[in-house]
């Protein structure tokens, strides 16, 4: 006969009811348990290796502690096996003032920038932007998730206590919860395996030293994913980057390619029948407007969508040259006679700010990356933080977004508000009586119009073209 400690029973139950809480969040049956497998055993740091910083890690009553440290850069405790497909949950309690996240198919190849982790990070971000959840890519092409499109997401974070987090990496879909709301629905197929990292973020000033990321129940599964994925929250916005192809879910959603990567279906040359027989370029998924060289006469000119739009969202990857010009109009109105105005619309600014003189012209900046050009400047509206654009310069990618619903009119760079207004509204028609456009009749204010990519001599490429009706 086998006999029990009276305590065994109590601390039975003080265990079971932890367990179950956590998968209550995680949304998984507790008799599938079995299924995971620990990633850190509450005693060591045993399976893990610290990357690219001196910034200290050790384990204190079963959790396992990162420490900020002066004159380090970014400091990484990977582990030392990779993953490709899984689902991983963990619990973090991080000091405020200590930014910080985790490593997801990441990797550290001593070819790229000496070593340096790169890939997806699922952000840790106790600061007032919020943005805990999130996908950003450490060393690579910074943020590509962030969150700016869910209110109820920027809430799922609480500091002062601990926060369980839960991701799902299946194929190119990335998803993340916390405390079982989902933040980020993120579809990428740039990395498909790598290792698995705790950061501690480098710090810049000394009442910095000593903050603290914890980390405990750490732990992931390999098999039988499909099985335990949870579903999708409708309000958290998919954000695709994959090049001239749509989702399932895109699909279900109205989406649909403008531009189908090989051929010039569904576009024509402006005011006229055609497309341009030089000029523009389609190769490598890519659609490209050539540079005209100075003094040369422009070869391609504008080319425009056969199609009329009222109520949309268009969204397309655009990547310019160094000092490059060009724009994405929309509501653009045709005259066949070729009368004043014609071929004009409102415009998305697409713009080397740094290296083209234009971005000193105008008023206060109106004439910028993503502004509504010549009428209204762009800045960052999406994080209380900061009012700089996110913006990649020449040789980079860069994602257009224009949402326009009714009068309603917003621009997206990269996934942060830019610019938004009302067109119609008095404030709308005082802008266009100061700008270029003031001797237009109803500038911008036509029911329905095409959509316009700018040949504006310089070399600029576009992908990834797609809108939906709204």
């Amino acid at each position: 006969m086998t006999y029990l400690s009276p305590a065994l029973p109590s601390a039975l139950i003080r265990n079971a009811t932890r367990l179950a809480a956590l998968f209550l969040l995680s949304g998984t049956p507790l008799l599938q348990a079995g299924q995971w497998q620990p990633l850190f055993n509450g005693k060591n740091l045993e399976g893990w290796e610290t990357r690219n910083g001196t910034a200290e890690f050790f384990v204190e009553d079963g959790v396992l502690i990162g420490e900020a440290k002066l004159n380090t850069p970014n400091t990484f405790l990977c582990t030392k096996d990779t993953y490709g497909d899984f689902i991983l949950e963990f619990e973090i309690w991080g000091d405020v003032g200590l930014n910080s996240g985790v490593q997801i198919r990441s990797l550290s190849d001593p070819d790229y920038r000496n070593g340096r982790v790169h890939g997806y990070q699922v952000e840790i971000d106790p600061s007032p932007r919020a943005w805990s959840g999130g996908i950003y890519d450490e060393a690579r092409r910074g943020w590509i998730y962030p969150l700016t499109r869910s209110e109820a997401s920027r809430q799922a974070f609480r500091n002062g206590e601990w926060n369980h987090f839960r991701v799902e990496a299946v194929g190119s879909s990335i998803r993340t919860w916390i405390n079982g709301i989902q933040c980020a629905h993120l579809i990428d197929d740039m990395t498909a395996e790598g290792f698995i990292g705790l950061q501690v973020h480098s710090i810049p000033r000394e009442d910095q030293v000593g903050l603290k990321i914890r980390f405990r129940d750490i732990r992931i599964m390999t098999e039988d994913l499909e099985a335990h994925r949870k579903p999708n929250d409708a309000d958290v916005e998919l954000i695709s980057y994959l090049e001239n192809t749509l989702t399932e879910e895109e699909i279900r959603k109205g989406w649909r390619l403008l531009w189908d990567g090989r051929t010039s279906k569904g576009w024509r040359r402006v005011n006229d029948t055609g497309f341009p027989e030089a000029g523009w370029v389609m190769e490598n998924g890519q659609l490209i407007v050539l540079a005209t060289p100075s003094g040369q006469q422009r070869k391609g000119g504008d080319i425009v969508t056969v199609e009329q739009f009222s109520s949309f969202e268009l969204e397309l990857d655009f990547m310019i040259t160094e000092g490059a010009n060009s724009g994405i109009k929309y509501f653009v109105v045709e005259q066949p006679d070729g009368r004043k105005g014609t071929g004009l619309g409102l415009e998305y600014q697409i713009l080397d700010d740094r290296n083209h003189p234009d971005a000193q012209k105008g008023v206060a900046g109106n004439r910028t990356v993503a502004s509504l050009y010549d009428m209204i400047a762009a800045e960052n509206l999406s994080n209380p933080m900061s009012r700089n654009k996110i913006v990649n310069g020449p040789g980079a990618w860069n994602k257009a977004r224009v949402v326009v619903r009714g009068n309603q009119v917003e621009h997206w760079l990269n996934n942060i508000k830019v610019v938004e207004f009302d067109r119609g509204s008095q404030m709308y028609r005082a802008l266009v009586a100061f700008s270029k456009y003031a001797e237009l009749p109803n500038f911008g204010e036509a029911p329905d119009g095409h959509i316009l990519l700018q040949d504006h001599n310089d070399r600029v490429a576009f992908r990834s073209i797609k809108i939906r009706e709204l």
